[in-house]
């Protein structure tokens, strides 16, 4: 999570560190004295100690005055003490906490990553803010030392850059994806994001817009602003939101000043019926580090969709919620200031614990020396010589990934990619004096109301039909899923291609009223905009000149190119042109027509002749007869039926019925055929 540096701090601790480059070289002396105390227990060479330290210099660096600054600090503490209590860890070795406060700065936060580094620390807790990390990661890869964070959720931070950034949380990058699920499970295809402009907004969101495009929606709109931004810049950006399409907006933002956006947002009337807020765990983590409710800011959250860090419900957890009201590390006593991440900042310094237990006992080697590339400038008074080399950097970072252990938080142990396994969130709503949990995501099984280590003995299912969620109150008090869009106030009304034709002019044509076109088509889709439950502005535009029909391949393809959103008129839908565009349902079927000439037709007695050509009819009669003149080459001599006068025996050969027996076989008539009749002669 990120801070905001206020002006008069930030001029303050400038005037400080001005003090101190005047001051450098006396209390470079003191520092000395003081790190030669503590590294005294290190070697100072390149070579491998063989002794056993007594104390091993761990350092803390994020903004104290802060929502996660407050839960962090006395976690890290009671952390400290729990570790150095235990017999069983580190065999007697102390470990020694050494706290920085970045103070929201970039530049002081490198300051103080420096001096801490002064110091010989062999591991680094934090920081929290996204931007301060990246800078500071820089150093720790330089001079190979562990930075483990637990609030600095950027997922480019996990990138090959930043070899040694090990981070305790969870990356961004699973919060986003299950905002999409979101989005997806209650049908959103658009939203608008709000976020804070720096690396912690800007990567966040930039995966949001990768998991919904996944999901076949988008961002319409991205809202940012500065930091340091005053309400009135704040107003200015959500009038602008408030008069485009979506109604859906994700609010990526500090838990410093991210109520900002909701108290302007209230005043504006955009938390009413109709409007969809998500938030990330920015929220929960500020709501839950309130002493008491106020019911002022609850009524400025109705309805208002968050997602928290998921941390199991164990023995251990419960143990330690029960000792934070009275941790003597707290200004005060009870509840106020506990997160999600003060068990993640506790499970850091455990994390640092038992990997040096196993790098001291694998004989790792706790010395430092010299950075070749870092040497002092002439005339500087850096004093970059100071800072050295872990030499056991690598080994220890190594022993870091392969921890597996059970936390407050839940397993601590990290994949291949630098994350730790089984990602998951609680999905809250705000409704009420408080907040209620009506459902989780995970990585293994996305969106669910059954809480997710039970799921992880099942086989994962993130099947559609498998999403679920209880109901949700939504801003309005109301129950019913938000349509999540309106139409814009600042909108164009669609663009409407109709042809303007010659001929046919029944289907479509101008006309001179305000709509401009008239006709059949005209009529059916006048009435389709009026089926529907909210208006749909639109105008007509006229394509071609009247002289001749228009190309209405042209008009799809004017379409494709969106020079029109949509087009009217009598399209037929062919192959080429469902290519580019998309066609409705047709509501005229033609079906399957074959034009014809129509002539009068005349009886005729010699029809009969009419399905044969001349030519078959000529070929049919010369197989007659030569049919004939076989059978009477056959038959004459045997048979006393085919003797007689010539005109007998062509009258026997074509009119008489003859028989031929062939062994047990018979036959009554002859048959020729030709490609499709057959005809039989008889006697």
């Amino acid at each position: 999570m990120e801070g905001i540096l206020f002006i008069s701090r930030f001029v303050t601790r400038t005037l400080v560190l001005s003090s101190l480059w005047l001051m450098w070289i006396p209390l470079e002396v003191v520092c000395s004295t003081g790190n030669a105390s503590a590294s005294s227990n290190y070697s100072s060479s390149s070579s491998s100690s063989s002794l056993k330290p007594n104390v091993i210099n761990i350092g803390a660096l994020f903004t104290l005055n802060s929502v996660i600054g407050r839960a962090a600090k006395p976690a890290l503490e009671a952390a400290i003490d729990d570790v150095n209590s235990d017999p069983n860890i580190l065999n007697g070795v102390e470990l020694r906490l050494l706290l920085h406060d970045t103070n929201c700065s970039g530049f002081i936060g490198t300051m103080e990553a420096l001096q801490l580094m002064e110091s010989d620390i062999v591991v680094a807790i934090g920081p929290q803010s996204s931007g301060i990390a990246h800078v500071i990661s820089h150093v720790v890869n330089e001079l190979r030392v562990p930075l483990l964070s637990f609030g600095a959720t950027d997922a480019t931070l996990s990138s090959l850059q930043y070899p040694y950034f090990l981070r305790t949380t969870h990356s961004d990058y699973f919060q986003m994806y299950a905002v999409a699920d979101l989005v997806d499970l209650y049908g959103w295809k658009e939203v608008i994001a709000i976020y804070v402009d720096d690396d912690y907004g800007r990567s966040g969101i930039s995966v949001l817009g990768d998991a919904l495009a996944k999901k076949r929606a988008k961002i319409s709109y991205k809202a940012a602003f500065s930091p340091g931004d005053p309400k009135s810049k704040i107003n200015d950006l959500l009038v602008e939101v408030n008069l485009m399409e979506s109604r859906v907006y994700v609010v990526h933002v500090n838990p410093d000043t991210g109520l900002n956006i909701f108290s302007v947002a209230k005043a504006l009337n955009m938390m009413v019926v109709g409007y969809v807020w998500i938030a990330t765990d920015w929220l929960p983590s500020y709501l839950d580090s309130m002493e008491a409710v106020d019911p002022d800011m609850m009524n400025i959250l109705q309805g208002v969709v968050a997602l928290r860090h998921y941390t199991p419900d164990t023995n251990l957890k419960k143990r330690f919620m029960s000792r934070w009201k009275n941790l003597k590390y707290k200004g005060n006593a009870g509840p106020a200031g506990f997160n999600s991440y003060a068990l993640y900042a506790y499970d850091s310094v455990w994390l640092a614990a038992h990997a040096l237990d196993v790098f001291l006992k694998e004989g790792g080697n706790l010395s430092f020396s010299n950075d070749p590339n870092l040497h002092e400038a002439k005339g500087s008074l850096l004093h970059l010589e100071s800072l050295r080399l872990f030499n056991g950097g690598e080994q220890l970072l190594q022993t870091l990934l392969r921890m597996n252990f059970t936390g407050l938080s839940g397993q601590i142990q990290f994949n291949p990619d630098k994350n730790l396994v089984h990602p998951a969130y609680d999905v809250l709503n705000v409704g009420g004096t408080g907040i209620r949990r009506i459902g989780y995501w995970s990585n293994y099984s996305h969106l669910s109301i059954v809480p997710p280590e039970s799921l992880y003995t099942k086989p994962p299912n993130t099947s559609t039909g498998s999403q679920h969620l209880y109901s949700a109150i939504w801003p309005g008090e109301t129950t019913a899923i938000p349509r999540g869009w309106v139409f814009p106030n600042n909108g164009q009304p669609l663009r409407i291609a109709v042809p303007n034709r010659v001929g046919y002019k029944e289907f479509v044509s101008k006309d001179n009223s305000p709509q401009g076109a008239r006709g059949y088509c005209i009529d059916v889709f006048e009435a389709a905009i009026n089926l529907l439950q909210y208006a749909v502005p639109h105008t007509y535009i006229l394509f071609g000149d009247g002289k001749r029909n228009p190309k209405y391949d042209d008009i799809v393809y004017q379409v494709a190119q969106n020079k029109y959103d949509a087009a009217v008129g009598d399209i037929t839908i062919v192959t080429n042109r469902t290519r580019i565009v998309d066609f409705t349902q047709p509501y005229m079927e033609s079906g399957l027509l074959v034009v014809v000439p129509v002539k009068e037709a005349k009886s005729n007695p010699w029809a009969f002749l009419k399905p044969f050509t001349k030519e078959m009819w000529f070929v049919t009669g010369g197989f007659f007869l030569f049919v004939g003149a076989v059978v009477w080459i056959l038959e004459h001599r045997i048979n006393h039926e085919f003797r007689g006068p010539p005109r007998q025996q062509l009258i026997t050969i074509f009119w008489r019925k003859h028989r031929e027996h062939l062994g047990t076989f018979g036959a009554d008539h002859l048959a020729i055929c030709s490609s499709d009749y057959q005809f039989k002669l008889h006697c």
